[in-house]
Formats: structure tokens, C-alpha cells, sequence
């Protein structure tokens, strides 16, 4: 099914704008929350360009309840149109099956949708964000559950302000295999925990599932934490993205049957 979509992001960080045009994703914008001026110049060209389509809608999914109403707000100030929200006018294309799945974050699922959509099989999506999340599915394309961690920018935030001593630095991939400097000891720390942590968690995944199920990566910080490590499939930036899309997808393939 060719779909003509504006795919919105709510993050807890910034917003992300894609223009998926007869199925096929054209152009991702993304706008830091503290930007939040530019949302309607944004809007107005993201839909200029998929509006004169046939059937075009404009889909969100939030992990934002806060600026789910002023988004919802420009977008109808500049389209007319009223969003459809994923969770709420549109189900989630893959089953939920934790404990409680209404309480589970709508971008995790949707993250693990659109890998199994790709892989056909278990597989483990890691979002390195505004937090961490390590989310499984298993050969249905059920989401099972996962963990939440720290994100990069939030660790290095918490080190510094818990703390006396020990300064605010940007993230960077350590180059030593020993910190020499206090900097270059908290980026080892970070990188190396953050990597720990997934493998040592996919390990345990797979001892569940009974194979190694294949790694997706995804986030702002994902190419510097993962790029090149033999234990990452693949990086996709847009998985979000396109999970929104294959949740639209769905719910008109159903809407037709």
C-alpha cells in the first residue's frame, strides 16, 4: 500500500517531521523543543509538499503528554487537518506483551515494529537517546519488554552535578583504552557502560529466546556509541519513523478489510 503520510515524532528532546510520499520516506526535519517557534513554518512546508496527495494524513505518536495538545494545536492551525494519534485513533501494528501495555512507552513498540517489519524474526532495537531503552521481540513480532537506562547526555549531566569535582563535557568516543584525564576517564566510563550494558542484556535475551536475535540501533547518539561494532546489524535513524508509518499502514489495510 502506497501511503501519503506526515509522520510526526513527539520525543521527550525534540520533534521529528517525516514525509513519507507514495510509501517511500522523502525528508526527516528535526526541531529541538527548545525551538518550538519554528514547529508551524515547519508544518506548513512538510505538508505544502504532500497535501495535493490523495488520501495524505498527518499521524503522531508522543512520548510527550505535555506538548501533545500545543503539536495537535499547530498542526490544525496550519493544515485544517486533525492529527491521529498511535494508541489512541490508531492501534499499534505489533502485540504488547508486557505487563502493562498501556503504560509502555509508544515509541519503544514502535521501534521494535518496524525492525521485525525488516527482519522477519526476533530482534532487539537500542535506542540511545534522551534515555536508553533495549526492547525485544521475539520470531511473531510480539514486543516482550526490554530496560530503560540512563541516556548519554543525562549520565554525563549526573556525574557532573552530583559531584564536586568532576566537570560537564560533551560526549565523544574515547580514543585509549586507559582515562589519563578526568575527561577522557568519564568518557570511558560512559561509552564502555552504555556498550556493557547491551550485550550483557542481549545475552540474556538470547539465552530466553534461544538465539541470537539480530541488533538494531537507533537514537541521536547511536552512530557514536555503535558505529563499526560487529555486535549492531545495522543504524537506522528513522526506525521511529518508519513505525509510524507501517502502524498507518496497517490500520488502513484493516480499515479496508
Amino acid at each position: 500500500m502506497e501511503i501519503n503520510l506526515l509522520a510526526l515524532n513527539l520525543g521527550n528532546s525534540r520533534l521529528a517531521l517525516a514525509n513519507f510520499a507514495a510509501g517511500e520516506l522523502s525528508e526527516v526535519v528535526r526541531i529541538p523543543h527548545g525551538e518550538r517557534g519554528n514547529w508551524e513554518s515547519a508544518l506548513g512546508e512538510s505538508w505544502s509538499k504532500l497535501s495535493a496527495y490523495d488520501g495524505a494524513a498527518i499521524v503522531a505518536a508522543s512520548v510527550n503528554p505535555t506538548l501533545e495538545e500545543p503539536l495537535a494545536q499547530a498542526v490544525e492551525k496550519v493544515t485544517g487537518r486533525r492529527v491521529l494519534w498511535i494508541g489512541k485513533e490508531i492501534e499499534l501494528p505489533v502485540s504488547v506483551l508486557t505487563d502493562e501495555p498501556e503504560k509502555t512507552g509508544v515509541d519503544r513498540v514502535l521501534n521494535v515494529a518496524a525492525a521485525y517489519e525488516q527482519m522477519g524474526k526476533a530482534c532487539v532495537v537500542v535506542d540511545a537517546g534522551t534515555a536508553i531503552t533495549i526492547d525485544c521481540c521475539n520470531d511473531n513480532g510480539d514486543f516482550l519488554g526490554g530496560a530503560i537506562a540512563p541516556g548519554i547526555s543525562m549520565m554525563l549531566d549526573a556525574l557532573h552535578e552530583k559531584t564536586a569535582l568532576l566537570p560537564r563535557i560533551d560526549f565523544d568516543v574515547p580514543t585509549g583504552t586507559f582515562g589519563r584525564t578526568t575527561r577522557d576517564a568519564i568518557l570511558e566510563g560512559v561509552y564502555h557502560g552504555v556498550r556493557g550494558m547491551v550485550k550483557e542484556l542481549v545475552e540474556q535475551y538470547a539465552e530466553k529466546l534461544g538465539q541470537w536475535p539480530e541488533i538494531i540501533a537507533t537514537g541521536g547518539d547511536a552512530a557514536k556509541l555503535f558505529q563499526g561494532w560487529e555486535l549492531i546489524h545495522a543504524i537506522s535513524p528513522d526506525l521511529t519513523l518508519y513505525g509510524i508509518a507501517l502502524a498507518y499502514t496497517e490500520h488502513h489495510l484493516h480499515l479496508e478489510t
